[in-house]
């Protein structure tokens, strides 16, 4: 149990941001989701997925939630994905001899 006034408070201060922090990762977490599930769908739904949820992912780095080599991590491998989704299937290249 805290001893001061000022402990106290920052027991309570430190409850709140951590309820705080939860939602928004839940929240986030939640957005990869939804662009994960549009794989299945059109290239415009999918293209709509990823413009939210890369804008989430640079919210919460700038707000500190997550690390920016993370959010940036995250929004390349997203449009990896996306790009990939847009480009038509090439013909397989023969092997050289």
């Amino acid at each position: 149990m805290p001893h001061t006034k000022s402990a106290a408070k920052n027991l309570r201060k430190a409850e709140k941001r951590r309820l705080r922090n939860r939602a928004n990762k839940r929240m986030l977490k939640t957005y990869l989701k939804r662009f994960e599930a549009a794989m299945q769908g059109t290239v415009e739904d999918l293209q709509k997925a990823y413009n939210e949820a890369a804008a989430r992912l640079d919210r919460a780095a700038t707000k500190g939630l997550i690390h920016r080599n993370l959010a940036a991590r995250k929004k390349s491998q997203m449009a990896q994905k996306l790009n990939a989704k847009k480009q038509p299937p090439s013909a397989p290249v023969a092997p050289r001899k």
